[in-house]
């Protein structure tokens, strides 16, 4: 399958257009401080764009960034104008043919943006076997992948990777294709549904599992939305089975808890944070306004504290007491107190 793989991106996809799903964004999608950064990219760079979502996470400057397969490198660009002269940004890709494409152009990109010295290099190289690549543990600032990681045959391993690599209190954070149900063998197969990120996708509840057993302990969903199948050959092989691109971050903070525990934190967000001036959002949950006191549970402190985030934002409490689970995060104690007779808040 990864020779499939391979010859898909490299040889039957000549660009964006022949795409068979609506998975790809659209421009209309960006934010709009993104456009004009988008608009200094090569075309042909953009028109060999095939991911699902954004990954352009906050507060990059000066950070060094890995793009899991990076393809023609559109968001590898995109990165080094927000990292900045001072970041780096490293592209790896198993597809040859992707890989010459963004090579071609690194001298017309540095001199679009205006930096003195190339801050991107591309590798050859497969996401699951990093430390073929000279990459080493707790290097990294944040990793970033669109669309890949369903294309790999070993996904625990892309995790497991990424994990060792990671800088401590660092994050990946990754747009990819999930599933309502877990896809028949028969459809993992076909090569067509597999390089249209469709039959490689994971079924969603089986993602958290997966994700914590490398690591990963708390998995934040940011965005989400469905997949529409355009070709009615894949919308008859596929049946009843749903597909969505989501975002998730995950960060490596080993002290995380498996929920959402009370210890009566909150935070205050400053508004610092370059082009989010009136609010943060971490994730799906939690949209945090600038200087209104937000209640987080332990996971979320850290998450804010423990990062590169901390300098944004106030912080108020500590992990000396304990409250139990936050209302809400699917976890409570599932008895019914008479006593408790008026409803409390939550953060999720």
């Amino acid at each position: 399958m990864q020779e499939v793989v391979q010859k898909y991106y490299g040889e039957t996809l000549s660009g964006t257009h022949d795409l068979k799903t609506n998975a790809c964004c659209t421009d209309a999608r960006l934010p709009e401080y993104i456009k004009p950064m988008l608009s200094r990219v090569h075309e042909e760079v953009l028109s060999r764009y095939y991911g699902c979502g954004l990954v352009l996470p906050e507060q990059l400057e000066g950070l060094t960034v890995l793009d899991l397969g990076c393809g023609a490198g559109r968001d590898v660009y995109l990165l080094s104008q927000l990292v900045g002269e001072k970041g780096k940004v490293i592209g790896v890709d198993m597809t040859e043919e992707q890989l010459a494409v963004a090579r071609k152009h690194e001298k017309f990109h540095r001199q679009a943006f205006g930096y003195r010295r190339n801050n991107v290099r591309f590798l050859y190289g497969y996401i699951e076997q990093l430390d073929e690549l000279d990459l080493a543990d707790s290097s990294i600032d944040i990793i970033v992948s669109n669309c890949v990681i369903n294309l790999a045959m070993d996904k625990a391993a892309v995790l497991r990777e990424a994990y060792r690599v990671l800088k401590p209190g660092g994050e990946l954070y990754f747009s990819d294709v999930y599933s309502d149900r877990r896809i028949p063998r028969a459809l993992v197969n076909d090569p067509v549904l597999y390089g249209e990120c469709l039959s490689g996708a994971l079924y969603w509840n089986d993602f958290v599992p997966l994700a914590r057993g490398q690591g990963f302990i708390d998995p934040r969903l940011v965005t989400d939305r469905s997949i529409s199948i355009d070709d009615s050959q894949l919308r008859n092989k596929i049946g009843n089975i749903r597909f969505y691109s989501a975002t998730y971050r995950l960060f490596k903070l080993p002290e995380l808890e498996l929920a959402c525990e009370d210890h009566g934190q909150a935070v205050v967000y400053r508004g610092t944070i370059p082009h989010h001036p009136h609010a943060f959002l971490l994730d799906k949950h939690h949209l945090i306004e600038t200087g209104r006191q937000f209640p987080v549970c332990g996971n979320t402190w850290r998450m804010l504290h423990d990062t590169r985030f901390a300098a944004h934002f106030d912080f108020y409490g500590n992990f000396d007491r304990h409250y139990g689970i936050f209302p809400g995060c699917g976890m409570g104690i599932p008895f019914d107190d008479e006593t408790q007779s008026i409803a409390k808040g939550g953060c999720c």
